[in-house]
Order: C-alpha cells, then sequence, then structure tokens
C-alpha cells in the first residue's frame, strides 16, 4: 500500500501493544440503551439563552416526555432540530436506564471508569510532587554542608 499512510491500511490501530478489537474485548459495555417512540410525546419549543435572536426566534429545542414515567428531557444543544431530537433522545434513554439498572448502567460505568483514572492521575501527581519535595530538601541540606 504505497502512498497511503499506515492508519488506513493496518487492518485494526495498533494500541500499546494491543489491538483496537482486543481492548475492545477486554472492556465490554452494556449495550446503548433505547426508547420506543410510542412511549414519547415530543414538542418544539422556542430555545433561550445565548446563541442570539435566531435561537430566540425559531422552535429547534426539543422536549420529550417519557409517557410511563412521566420524566421529562429537554435538549437545545444546537442550532438544529434534528441534532436536538437525536441529543434528547439519548439523554432519555441513558436517564431511564439509570433509573432502571442503577449501579449498572451504561452511564454509571463510565463514570466510575473516569473516577478511576482521575483517582490514578491524582496518585500520580501527588507521588510526583512528593518525590521532589524530598529530592530539594536533601538538595538543600547537601549545599547547606557545602557552605559551612
Amino acid at each position: 500500500m504505497i502512498g497511503l499512510p499506515s492508519y488506513l491500511w493496518l487492518p485494526f490501530r495498533v494500541v500499546r501493544g494491543f489491538s483496537a478489537s482486543a481492548l475492545a474485548a477486554l472492556k465490554q459495555m452494556p449495550p446503548r440503551p433505547s426508547v420506543h417512540e410510542s412511549e414519547i410525546t415530543e414538542a418544539f419549543l422556542k430555545g433561550s439563552g445565548p446563541g442570539g435572536q435566531k435561537i430566540n426566534k425559531t422552535a429547534s429545542a426539543v422536549q420529550l416526555k417519557h409517557l410511563p414515567t412521566g420524566l421529562v428531557v429537554k435538549s437545545q444543544a444546537t442550532r438544529s432540530r434534528t441534532q436536538n431530537r437525536k441529543i434528547a433522545r439519548l439523554i432519555l434513554a441513558e436517564k431511564l436506564e439509570t433509573l432502571e439498572k442503577g449501579n449498572e448502567s451504561r452511564v454509571a460505568i463510565k463514570g466510575n471508569v473516569q473516577k478511576k483514572r482521575k483517582a490514578s492521575k491524582t496518585k500520580k501527581a501527588k507521588r510526583k510532587y512528593k518525590g521532589l519535595a524530598v529530592d530539594r530538601e536533601i538538595q538543600i541540606q547537601e549545599n547547606e554542608g557545602i557552605f559551612d
């Protein structure tokens, strides 16, 4: 495959010695939640807030209500009605899954992974700066010994 970058012709992108498919097999996530269209009522509202006059004049914000639970979700993330519909459905599906499954939901699992990563980074930073402080103390003591 002459003339093409390596990432275009490799079957799987290699990340730290593992193929992308191998990493995906190790970390099984629950399937993405979905909502039946018959259980939803949809309304298009005029937006508010930042975005200028266009947001305030057009009905591009989407409000979804899940009839069995009464859960209401509103999305005005973009100026596009179709994108807001998709975003609102994703948010509603995730909220319903969280209500149904609790800690076993996809959102909760992702949150736990992010918490673990953040804790690991914080621990690593503390170790780094503790080691630097010890090295600085040793250097100060050595310098005091030289100048005495």
